[in-house]
């Protein structure tokens, strides 16, 4: 029964002290500075608690089961021996979790939001859906392009240095290209891809796999997909934003 208690209680406990932060330097702006009182007290006290809570519930389904699931896969995949299938999974992969993303579906819609006050496009719901859902696929195969790109370095060896160093080159280059309407929006995908749903299994999937094969090393090789899957989606929506 203690060991029990003491499972329920310790995630609890760690998320209590890793929001304490945050509620320290909103009471001291709040109190100290704007020297006024802090509103509604009773529902930032449940708020909080659901925030607490839900903080340990996801951070404990990550352990028990994303983390898991990602590195099983990769294992099984390099015991198949199929660098095909494994690069098809790879690809699915970023593409599902990053279409999925709640992040990029709310910078989605509000870029096409704006895009319509601005009338970059037609002010019309079809209009707004389209635009919001070009956005969202166009980042996502980025980002399964990008995972793709990590498979590959992990199982050849690559120098990570050079890919990140050549990928923000295009970066730069494509800035000076691309409308002034999309740059923002894209260096935000670039940000909104590497959220709940995708780092949790990708960097599994990266680790489980530099770990699986003979010569890598988890620490050197298993980590670096998420900084591809933050970097592609700069380049394909500046790239779509040229083209529509």
């Amino acid at each position: 029964m203690k060991q029990r208690l003491q499972q329920i209680l310790s995630p609890l406990w760690k998320s209590s002290r890793d929001l304490l932060p945050i509620i320290i330097v909103i009471a001291f702006f709040q109190i100290l500075v704007l020297q006024k009182p802090i509103p509604n007290m009773g529902q930032l006290f449940v708020g909080t608690a659901l925030v607490v809570l839900g903080l340990s519930l996801f951070v404990k389904g990550l352990e028990i089961g994303l983390f898991p699931i990602g590195e099983n896969m990769a294992y099984a995949f390099a015991r198949k021996g199929s660098v095909v299938w494994l690069l098809i999974f790879a690809f699915s992969l970023g593409f599902g979790t990053t279409i999925a993303e709640p992040a990029l579906i709310a910078v989605a819609n509000k870029a096409a939001e704006v895009a319509a006050i601005g009338q970059v496009i037609a002010d019309t719901e079809p209009a707004r859906s389209g635009y919001a859902a070009g956005l969202r696929v166009t980042v996502a195969l980025s980002v399964g392009l990008a995972i793709v790109i990590g498979v590959l370095r992990i199982i050849k060896g690559w120098p990570i240095q050079y890919l990140i160093i050549g990928g923000y080159m295009g970066v730069v280059i494509m800035t000076f290209f691309a409308p002034k309407e999309i740059i923002g929006i894209a260096y935000d995908s670039g940000g909104v891809t590497t959220s709940t749903i995708t780092v949790p299994l990708v960097t599994a999937l990266g680790v489980g796999l530099a770990a699986s094969i003979k010569g890598r090393n988890p620490m050197q090789d298993g980590f670096g997909l998420i900084a591809f899957a933050s970097l592609t989606p700069m380049i394909f929506v500046m790239g779509y934003g040229m083209l529509i």
